[in-house]
């Protein structure tokens, strides 16, 4: 990016809340196409699993510690949803620099449902839990995603304001939020506590499953595969 086109935007999203962001989607893809046991990806299923839980406990901690707008204590505010609502249903919502109030309560959702979620694969891989449950709670997730992405191509329209290419660039136009400095970045003690928070989870989970991050066929998968034999 030109010194000229970054004079005419503003920093907002860092670096690893974008890589969070787009490793999350990605994860959660895999995940979704290696579900039934016929995949030709089905082995990494499991992995993927796994890859999200190492991003989610990243990205709690990167709510505390984080850059200016990827902190919940930023974007948290339950006593602006009314007036965000009403703005909305006007069809004229205010600009927000980072995340909207009902924005704020979608990444809250996502977060707590991808964790159920992941809760809830590794009950069925303990065969402790049905895995018609997990199936259900996991379609509920893919249907929050996609209420989110019309969410974000929504506001990208009545805003004016390009949402994903912001998450994709961490800027966004100047002109668009006047008397708006750039965003405060993490700094390099939040940058350390981040990198420890993704070889501690890592560690513990290598610990409890040691194939973790290794593909291989879920149980009852070879059996699925030698009863269509």
């Amino acid at each position: 990016m030109t010194n000229l086109a970054q004079a005419d935007t503003l920093k907002v999203w860092d670096a690893p809340l974008r890589l969070f962001h787009w490793l999350l989607v990605l994860a959660i893809l895999v995940a979704f196409l290696s579900s039934e046991d016929d995949s030709p990806i089905a082995s990494w299923h499991m992995v993927a699993g796994w890859c999200a839980a190492v991003l989610l406990a990243f990205r709690l901690v990167w709510g505390l510690v984080g850059g200016e707008h990827a902190r919940f204590a930023r974007f948290i505010k339950p006593t602006a949803i009314g007036s965000h609502v009403r703005e909305l249903f006007a069809g004229r919502p205010e600009r927000s620099v980072g995340h909207n109030p009902l924005g704020a309560i979608a990444v809250l959702a996502l977060l707590g449902l991808t964790g159920i979620v992941l809760w809830s694969g590794v009950s069925v891989a303990a065969h402790k839990l049905d895995k018609d449950f997990h199936e259900t709670l996991a379609y509920g997730l893919l249907a929050l995603v996609a209420l989110h992405v019309g969410a974000v191509v929504l506001m990208s329209f009545l805003t004016r304001e390009n949402l994903v290419r912001a998450m994709v660039t961490g800027r966004k136009r100047a002109g668009l939020h006047p008397d708006t400095r750039d965003a405060r970045a993490p700094g390099a003690l939040a940058l350390l506590v981040g990198s420890a928070t993704i070889i501690l989870a890592v560690i513990l989970i290598l610990r409890s499953e040691p194939t973790a991050f290794t593909p291989h066929m879920r149980d009852g998968a070879h059996e699925h595969h030698e009863d269509k034999d």
